[in-house]
């Protein structure tokens, strides 16, 4: 019952202590910029509030304030607090700060006094400050009945070291109680790592074995098994190797951690050893960790699987290259580029195209000349990856190269790079080219260079539209709809009445989707309408419409009453719900009153009735549209008596009543 009060007190003074701690503060920072007072002057007043009656938020603030300001002469006043179960935890944050042995003695006698939670937190502090002098009280807190204390004396001592923490350390791990002994473990390994800073090896190696052969729990056992190998330097690779054949995978795990930290270059020769006895996995796994490690056999070592190894472990050591790239390294990753193993392939060609800096264009450049087959194709392809624009005229003469692979590879890295100039070599080869994929990654690279250069391509095109193949007239069509503007337009235009019909049949489907690219392609609405209102074939007619419709839609040259009107015009020659389907979505974003009318004219059409009643509600029923109120009612009305939906409906009259 008399934990309550405190901890409701613990609740409000946290609350004390962070208004009090911003005013404070505030203040102090005032003082000391202005001058007012010495540290010594500070320090005196924050004395002066603990041994006064102030509160405890106070009191807690003044704690935290002397763990800068504090010296000697405020210890007195902290220890006096440590025994005070809610102002213990501020003392001591002082007390672990303040500089000199005072705090050291304060504490140690503060052990010898307290009891329970209050104790643990002070063995604590004591083993933040390292106090070799409470040693001795410490060994005697491992035999308390409290198992909390045991532990914080244990993980104290270890943190303290030295030779007298260890032998207690160790007699306790073999002769304390079990339940303490995962604490005491762990105390035992601090106090090691401390020899081992020291470079006291074998005391190190000594507490090490001594948790590796103790009944604790295995998380310790692991941390003791890095530490065992370390402390012995070269003398610990056969327990290393043992945890890297180990089929328990937190020993592997263990070992390959350690593989990365225990120096010298007998350690590297033994992991590369090791990649000829373990399994494929473990391979990969040890190769990782030699790619870590900074001597020049573990380099080599990387180098040499990156060049010959198998499977995944070719793979890990193209991978790791990324990561300890130099100059050495590109030979390697270029000739895992061109592999045959597509896997390590497609790694090598992302590692290169990752790799900082301007050695791998120099590297490119000055071999690309020289090579050949994959070589050459890998190459290429870096370049275009690269965005190596100094390579196209080489790359240009590769496009006719006798090898497929570096044929595509070629043609591909032009559309990426190339402009129209490069667009005219290309035109120039495509009636020579030797296969179907051939001909299909010059009109990709087309497309391509058409996209981007635009209108400026378009004279290196038109040969092509002048093409005796058929074939190649039909890829014109392709590659200057890419293009866009005045001329590509005209010859797709000339290209509906071509001699062939399958070059007609593809002039028409390009023209009905002509992209817009340009205000002067603004000229494809003449063309489209003549198919419309004159053409003989079904399919033309509505392709044209279509794409009439898709133009009126997206012309941003185009005003929306104009817009209207101009569908307004075709509405006649709409046979089928599909295309008058198109022109609904073309009219009921357009917030006009002409728009509207049409919405409401459409709703006379069977086929599409409830389409139209739906639109004619969303433009008619938002008031933000700004059309005139009147033509609202009358557009909405219309829909109450016309539609067959009664959602529809509903929602007509829910419109007309926000209007009213």
């Amino acid at each position: 019952m008399a934990t309550q009060p405190i901890r409701s007190f613990a609740w409000s003074a946290v609350l004390v202590l962070a208004l009090a701690s911003a005013a404070f503060a505030g203040q102090a920072r005032a003082a000391v910029a202005a001058g007012k007072e010495s540290a010594a002057q500070k320090q005196r007043q924050l004395i002066g509030v603990l041994k006064s009656d102030a509160a405890p938020g106070e009191k807690g603030l003044a704690c935290k304030q002397l763990a800068i300001y504090g010296t000697k002469d405020a210890v007195p006043a902290l220890a006096a607090l440590l025994s005070n179960p809610d102002l213990s935890s501020w003392a001591r944050i002082a007390l672990e700060a303040i500089p000199g042995s005072a705090p050291d003695a304060a504490l140690r006698k503060a052990m010898g006094e307290l009891q329970g939670r209050l104790l643990v937190a002070t063995i604590n502090s004591i083993g933040v400050r390292r106090d070799a002098k409470a040693v001795t009280g410490l060994g005697g807190k491992l035999g308390d009945p409290d198992m909390a204390v045991v532990s914080s004396a244990a993980v104290a001592l270890g943190r303290i070291g030295g030779s007298k923490a260890a032998q207690m350390l160790e007699q306790a791990l073999t002769g304390g109680p079990d339940v303490a002994r995962p604490a005491v473990a762990q105390g035992c390994i601090l106090c090691a790592e401390r020899f081992l800073l020291k470079g006291q090896t074998a005391q190190a190696g000594k507490l090490y074995d001594a948790v590796r052969s103790a009944a604790v729990p295995k998380q310790r056992i692991l941390e003791a098994t890095r530490g065992a190998i370390l402390a012995r330097k070269s003398g610990g690779i056969p327990l290393l190797i043992e945890q890297l054949h180990s089929p328990d995978k937190a020993f592997l795990g263990i070992g390959l951690r350690t593989a990365r930290e225990l120096p010298g270059l007998a350690a590297t020769e033994a992991l590369a050893a090791e990649l000829n006895r373990c399994s494929p996995d473990r391979q990969a796994l040890i190769l990782l960790a030699i790619a870590d490690r900074s001597d020049a056999a573990a380099a080599a070592t990387v180098l040499q699987a990156a060049r010959a190894g198998s499977g995944k472990v070719r793979l890990a050591a193209v991978g790791a290259l990324e990561r300890r790239m130099d100059k050495g390294s590109l030979p390697v990753l270029l000739e895992a580029a061109a592999s045959d193993d597509a896997d390590v392939a497609q790694l090598a060609i992302g590692v290169l195209t990752r790799l900082p800096g301007n050695d791998v264009e120099i590297y490119l450049l000055d071999r690309l000349p020289q090579t050949s087959g994959r070589t050459r194709q890998a190459l290429i392809e870096l370049a275009g990856r690269r965005r190596v624009e100094p390579a196209l005229p080489v790359i240009v003469g590769f496009a006719a190269d006798a090898n497929p692979g570096v044929r595509s590879a070629a043609v591909q890295t032009i559309g990426i790079l190339g402009d129209e100039k490069h667009a005219a070599a290309l035109v120039q080869l495509l009636p020579s080219a030797q296969s179907a994929k051939d001909r299909a990654d010059i009109e990709a690279a087309l497309i391509g260079i058409g996209g981007r250069s635009g209108a400026r391509s378009a004279p290196s095109l038109l040969p092509l539209a002048r093409s005796g193949d058929a074939a190649l007239r039909i890829t014109a069509l392709h590659v200057l709809a890419s293009a866009g503007g005045p001329e590509a337009l005209g010859a797709v235009k000339a290209a509906i009445d071509d001699r062939d019909e399958s070059v007609r049949d593809e002039a028409v489907r390009t023209l009905s989707t002509w992209p817009n690219n340009w205000p002067e392609d603004g000229g494809v609405a003449e063309p489209l309408l003549a198919l419309i209102r004159n053409s003989q074939k079904t399919s033309y007619q509505v392709l044209g419409l279509r794409g009439y419709l898709q133009y009126v839609q997206g012309d941003k040259q185009l005003k929306d009453d104009a817009k209207v009107g101009k569908v307004k015009d075709v509405v006649p020659l709409i046979k089928r719900p599909e295309e008058q389907r198109l022109a609904l979505g073309v009219v009921g974003n357009i917030p006009t009153a002409q728009a509207l009318e049409l919405l409401v004219a459409f709703t006379s059409e069977p086929a599409i009735a409830d389409d139209a009643c739906a639109a004619v509600v969303k433009l008619a029923g938002d008031k933000a549209s700004g059309l005139p109120k009147e033509k609202r009612q009358q557009a909405l009305q219309a829909v109450v008596e016309k539609s067959s939906s009664d959602e529809t409906k509903q929602k007509a009259k829910e419109a007309l009543k926000a209007i009213q």
